[in-house]
């Protein structure tokens, strides 16, 4: 909750926003004229700023610094992101007028900051993930192409895993040489152009999201695939001659060939991280993926004790077919395939 004097049918309460969010740059100074025409005034000695935003005024304490943007406009409430100068962390602040008038809303109001609070935890993501990944793998599934905008999150934070369009068979390595997972969350062997890879590339993408999750940031934002390895060896170092013991003879010989780099400690550049969170990302980002922890075991990392219930972490009982990807289909059959999908999920048009 956002301390301070709002009206008193007022409520603001202030979130971590989607790590995918561009928030806005902080202003010099907190008095600051505002931006793109939205007053900012110093009010209560300067202790609290007040913004006009779409003709409501946002009055929030002076450690959210200028600018204060406005991110969205709905029935309940208008919702801006700000930077917190004290954490150093973008957040989003949701004012939401009259919170009072009705009490349906107000306990609306009052669960959605519950949940907040009690969801204020990067593991009941990074869990739900790893969760769903340990069914999908069962399956005998790569996802390949784990991404932040492939993580699908609903109003009781029960997160999904989607887009399957590049998932692959983890036994078939025909299937192993097209395009995959989105540059910034691509594992060394993809980089590499290994086509011998297994579900270790899934891991090493998990482990950038939750990166990204706890920085705020992407943790390998490369510009092309060059950059990207680059910024890859700058964080885990050079890999060592048996750590490349996966890789095909052109593949070792590039990595010679770069300039090499003392590993950073992950400690020491993320430092308001937990050490126990970091131990488990050190183990999902390492460079030989045969010594890449598993989703098993990333499950019973102790980073994840509190959550993990092997019992409650059910795998798939038969693994999936992609024979249907063998054959040359005309639009016809692909049409009808498609088809019968559907009434899979709606029995009730099957026709008799």
């Amino acid at each position: 909750m956002e301390g301070g004097p709002p009206a008193a049918d007022t409520e603001m309460a202030e979130a971590q926003p989607d790590p995918q969010q561009t928030a806005a740059p902080a202003a010099a100074a907190p008095a600051a004229g505002g931006i793109e025409s939205i007053p900012a005034t110093l009010s209560h000695g300067g202790r609290f700023i007040q913004y006009n935003i779409f003709g409501n005024i946002f009055e929030v304490t002076a450690k959210y610094k200028p600018p204060i943007m406005p991110i969205g406009k709905g029935a309940y409430g208008i919702v801006c992101s700000a930077l917190n100068s004290e954490t150093n962390e973008h957040v989003a602040i949701k004012k939401i007028a009259n919170a009072f008038d009705n009490k349906i809303d107000a306990k609306r109001t009052l669960r959605e900051i519950k949940l907040l609070r009690h969801m204020d935890h990067e593991n009941y993501f990074l869990y739900q993930i790893l969760r769903g990944l340990k069914y999908i793998h069962s399956a005998n599934v790569l996802h390949r192409d784990l991404k932040p905008s492939n993580l699908l999150l609903n109003a009781n934070c029960d997160l999904k895993i989607c887009d399957f369009g590049l998932a692959r068979v983890t036994s078939e390595t025909d299937f192993m040489t097209e395009y995959v997972v989105t540059r910034w969350y691509r594992a060394p062997e993809l980089l590499l152009n290994s086509s011998d890879y297994t579900a270790a590339i899934d891991v090493w993408s998990v482990g950038c999201i939750f990166m990204e999750l706890m920085d705020r940031k992407p943790l390998f934002p490369g510009r092309d695939h060059v950059h990207q390895l680059r910024l890859l060896i700058e964080l885990i170092g050079t890999p060592s001659e048996a750590e490349l013991g996966f890789l095909n003879e052109n593949a070792k010989k590039y990595i010679c060939q770069l300039p090499r780099y003392q590993r950073q400690s992950f400690t020491e550049k993320f430092p308001n991280v937990h050490p126990s969170a970091i131990d488990l990302v050190e183990k999902m980002l390492t460079f030989d993926p045969r010594q890449r922890i598993t989703v098993e075991d990333a499950l019973a990392h102790p980073y994840l004790g509190s959550l993990h219930d092997i019992s409650d972490e059910p795998v798939c009982m038969s693994p999936f077919s992609f024979d249907f990807e063998q054959h040359a289909l005309t639009e016809g059959q692909m049409k009808e395939l498609i088809y019968q999908e559907a009434l899979a999920f709606n029995p009730e048009y099957r026709q008799q």
